[in-house]
C-alpha cells in the first residue's frame, strides 16, 4: 500500500512539474472525506479525519497556492489539514455554482496549482466545464480519488485519476 501511494505521489509531482514548465495551472479535485452520518451537513467520521490528514501529507509538495471548498462542513474539514500544512486560507465557493468556480479559477489562478474539495456530484461537473470530454463518475462510497486536471490551450485537459 505504501509503495502504491509513493508511486502515485511521484506521478503527481512529475505531472505538476511538467505542467509548471509550460506555465499551465493544475486543478487538483478531491471529494470530501468520509462523513459521520447522512445528515444534510455532517462533520467527518474518525475515518474521514484520518483520510483528510493523509490527503495533506499526499499533497504537501505539489505547490498548491489556493484551496477551495463548498459551504458544507465535510469539505471544509477535509481541506483544513492541507490548508494548515501549507499556511493557506480556505476559500468557499457554493456547491451549486460550478460554473462560477471554474470561471474564478480560470481568472484568478491561471498559473497556479489549486485544490478543490467538492462532492461526488460536483466534481464531474467541474471537470466537464474545464473541457474534459468524458463523464467521470464517483460512487457514493468512494472517497479515495484525486483527480489532477491540467488545462491545455485549445485542447481538452489532461486528467490523471489517482488513489490515496
Amino acid at each position: 500500500m505504501k509503495m502504491r501511494t509513493r508511486a502515485a505521489a511521484g506521478s503527481l509531482l512529475f505531472v505538476l512539474a511538467f505542467s509548471a514548465a509550460f506555465a499551465q495551472k493544475a486543478v487538483i479535485l478531491v471529494r470530501h472525506a468520509e462523513k459521520a452520518d447522512s445528515s444534510k451537513d455532517p462533520v467527518l467520521s474518525e475515518t474521514g479525519q484520518i483520510r483528510a490528514k493523509a490527503l495533506a501529507a499526499f499533497l504537501a509538495k505539489t505547490g498548491i497556492s489556493a484551496i477551495y471548498c463548498s459551504e458544507y462542513q465535510r469539505t471544509k474539514l477535509t481541506a483544513e489539514p492541507t490548508a494548515a500544512a501549507l499556511s493557506l486560507a480556505i476559500r468557499v465557493a457554493p456547491a451549486s455554482d460550478s460554473a462560477g468556480l471554474v470561471e474564478r479559477l480560470r481568472k484568478d489562478h491561471a498559473a497556479d496549482t489549486v485544490l478543490v474539495v467538492g462532492h461526488s456530484n460536483t466534481l464531474p461537473d467541474i471537470m466537464k466545464r474545464f473541457g474534459h470530454p468524458v463523464e467521470e463518475s464517483i460512487a457514493d462510497d468512494d472517497y479515495g480519488n484525486i483527480f489532477v486536471l491540467i488545462p491545455q490551450e485549445g485542447k481538452p485537459p489532461v486528467l490523471m485519476r489517482l488513489r490515496y
